[in-house]
């Protein structure tokens, strides 16, 4: 079979320079809210934008469909990173999660999340018409399973479970029946009400300790007030001194959420807890606004995909930034227990940002070839 080329003559009208503008003001409002959690990794978030950019605008001129050919080496890649991180990885508070490359560190499981979105876009294409096939669903799920074991391996239960979720989506919108659907939800939602009872439970086999506390600290704030609700407690406190417009960027105050070091890392899981003291509701409504307008951007260029793949790749990477976004933010306001979910462009941290400028490259490059340009 003789491959597409990996260009074609686009027509610059349907470029989402909206898509770009929005993400755009996102990251360097991230950026500026970084500096002033912790300046000495301001610059190295620039430059994670800088490669973003770039990348963002090469792969938006590179065909996806040419791209998905190469989908099982996609997986593959995937899963050799992945097997790489545990065996030759950094161990950072207990956790094995990067890959030092001398001059940075590379987080693979931030990769795996786009690499497996294109790979089920063309997989679950290819299979769109026995979607409903047990043979196809299992096979699915087993093709999955690699990923979520090595990650949760790591450990990394958040990054696992945003993984799980959008695959999820990506079944849906593939053409799952609603009737599959309902039968596993009716098996789902008991399951699930069960699992969380035996894990506030003394000598619980599922979840590490310090996971468990998390929950029980979720539960209960008040009983761990000092140990693992302090972070959460003091996010809110942040939060709420913000009030209507914040403290101010860079503000110096001893009381402050970052000077009192009452949160470890403020530059990256809680870095909506920053948002709020020194933005405050405006500028937390803000954030929520920019990242609402890039998903519902990103699903309305899949909607008008010219193929299943498109449709899927587009709202496969919406519902990985609505959903980050929603944990992180609900983390940070008490909703969620404590999990370390990034705040997507907002967050510190390179291999995050830059895989998802790449996400939203593909995006643009769906854009550009809509139903009604073949």
């Amino acid at each position: 079979m003789r491959l597409p080329k990996p260009t074609k003559p686009y027509r610059l009208k349907e470029y989402k320079f909206n898509l770009v503008v929005t993400v755009l003001i996102l990251s360097i409002l991230g950026i500026m809210v970084i500096g002033s959690a912790k300046q000495s990794v301001q610059n190295k978030q620039i430059m994670g934008l800088v490669i973003g950019l770039v990348a963002m605008v090469i792969i938006s001129l590179i065909d996806y469909v040419w791209v998905l050919n190469f989908y099982w080496i996609l997986y593959g890649l995937n899963i050799i990173m992945l097997i790489l991180t545990l065996v030759i990885g950094d161990t950072v508070n207990g956790a094995k999660r990067w890959i030092n490359l001398g001059f940075t560190s590379v987080q693979p499981s931030e990769l795996s999340k786009l690499f497996l979105i294109l790979f089920f876009a063309k997989f679950l294409m290819d299979h769109q018409e026995d979607i409903n096939s047990m043979r196809t669903i299992i096979t699915s799920v087993i093709l999955l399973i690699p990923t979520l074991v090595l990650i949760l391996a790591q450990p990394n239960l958040s990054t696992t479970i945003t993984i799980a979720v959008v695959f999820c989506v990506v079944m849906y919108l593939a053409g799952l029946s609603y009737k599959f659907i309902g039968t596993v939800l009716a098996i789902a939602i008991p399951v699930a009400v069960i699992f969380i009872s035996i894990i506030v439970q003394p000598n619980q086999p599922f979840l590490e300790p310090y996971q468990q506390k998390r929950v029980l600290a979720w539960l209960e704030p008040e009983k761990y007030a000092s140990d693992e609700a302090y972070q959460q407690n003091n996010s809110l406190m942040a939060i709420g001194s913000g009030q209507l417009k914040g403290k101010g960027l860079n503000n110096n105050t001893t009381t402050s959420v970052k000077n009192g070091n009452f949160i470890l890392e403020p530059q990256t899981d809680f870095i909506f807890a920053i948002v709020g003291e020194e933005l405050g509701f405006v500028g937390c409504c803000i954030v929520i606004g920019l990242l609402l307008l890039i998903v519902i951007q990103c699903i309305l260029i899949g909607i008008k995909s010219q193929d299943m793949a498109g449709r899927i790749i587009c709202c496969g990477i919406a519902t990985q930034i609505g959903f980050q976004g929603f944990v992180n933010i609900s983390v940070a306001t008490g909703i969620f227990p404590n999990t370390g979910v990034p705040l997507p462009f907002v967050s510190y941290g390179l291999t995050s940002l830059v895989t998802l400028y790449m996400g939203i490259g593909i995006v643009l490059n769906i854009g550009l070839q809509p139903k009604k340009y073949q």
